[in-house]
């Protein structure tokens, strides 16, 4: 059986690589603080395998992340000298291999996909080949290695060295921000378990008269929407909202199809985060790889798309999950 904390672990592995090599870049001013957050995370790969199975205790992976925030908070992260290659020989290298060059990118969803639909029913004595519950995260990981494999392959290169320090100048360039996604996430997790989202329900369920149900939808998809924007994630914003509305007015009193209000909820979140500097990793860090002169220009041109894609989501429960 192959286990998700099998790549966790290379995950773990490969920040820890990423911060020996940070520690010894002596053209980044603060290499010892960048060296030491990204090795504590690489660690916190590892460790946290023994804190789920509860052989370790927990409190040691707190105290990391408590480091880790100071570290980032207090400035001692940083960037060093980036070696890449020219601009020149970018433009080169893209006409060169033309639409060639996005086959790594969709290795990686379409090796996701197959490990997550068909590789997952393939069974070897009698065991299946995937840990049961994490077909998909592990399909992720084949499926970047597979991606990593046939990016090495297209583009001849031979020492693996090189992807790894090309990620390394990515880490580097989005910094703490990288991590967002899941420091927002727990967020939403421990607004749910200190009763945020029961206070929203009720209040709602004062303000709102009994049996509007499409009234009821309308304000779970802008709640979503508006709770994402204020937190940064959708992933947050989601426990607290579903737990105020989602489940027990659209579901458990509307009859809602759980699958489609749930889903389609989360899709609404999705349209707060294109519409929100808090999500910096999506927004605010591209426009600085891209060397943008308005760092909220994608957010500028994200709104419309966002604002649609919302109205549809609307109708979709509306339709749909009734």
């Amino acid at each position: 059986m192959i286990k998700a904390e099998w790549f966790y672990w290379l995950i773990g592995a490969i920040f820890l690589l990423m911060a020996a090599q940070m520690f010894l870049d002596r053209t980044n001013p603060k290499r010892l603080g960048t060296a030491a957050f990204w090795g504590l995370l690489g660690i916190g790969f590892v460790y946290s395998t023994w804190v789920v199975d509860k052989s370790a205790p927990a409190e040691p992976l707190g105290v990391l992340v408590l480091i880790m925030i100071v570290l980032a908070g207090c400035g001692f992260t940083g960037r060093g000298k980036v070696d890449t290659t020219t601009p020149e020989q970018r433009a080169a290298s893209a006409v060169r291999f033309g639409s060639r060059l996005f086959i790594p990118a969709l290795t990686i969803p379409v090796v996701a996909m197959l490990c997550a639909t068909l590789l997952k029913k393939i069974h070897i004595g009698g065991e299946p080949i995937f840990q049961e519950g994490s077909e998909t995260i592990l399909g992720l990981g084949i499926g970047a290695l597979v991606a990593l494999a046939v990016g090495m392959v297209l583009l001849r290169e031979k020492s693996i060295t090189v992807p790894v320090h090309a990620g390394r100048n990515m880490v580097e360039a989005m910094g703490w921000a990288m991590l967002l996604p899941q420091l927002l996430a727990v967020l939403g997790s421990i607004f749910q378990k200190t009763g945020v989202g029961e206070q929203v329900g009720k209040i709602t369920e004062a303000v709102l008269p009994s049996g509007m149900i499409y009234v009821s939808v309308l304000v779970y998809c802008l709640g979503m929407a508006l709770f994402t924007i204020i937190m940064g994630n959708a992933f947050a914003a989601f426990p607290v909202m579903t737990a105020a509305i989602g489940w027990p007015v659209l579901i458990q009193s509307g009859g809602g199809d759980p699958a489609v209000v749930l889903a389609v909820g989360m899709l609404s979140g999705f349209c707060g985060t294109l519409c929100t500097p808090m999500a910096a990793n999506f927004n605010l860090v591209p426009a600085a790889l891209l060397e943008l002169k308005d760092q909220y220009g994608p957010i500028k041109a994200q709104i419309p798309t966002a604002s649609a894609l919302l109205v549809c989501n609307i109708a979709v429960i509306s339709l749909f999950a009734f």
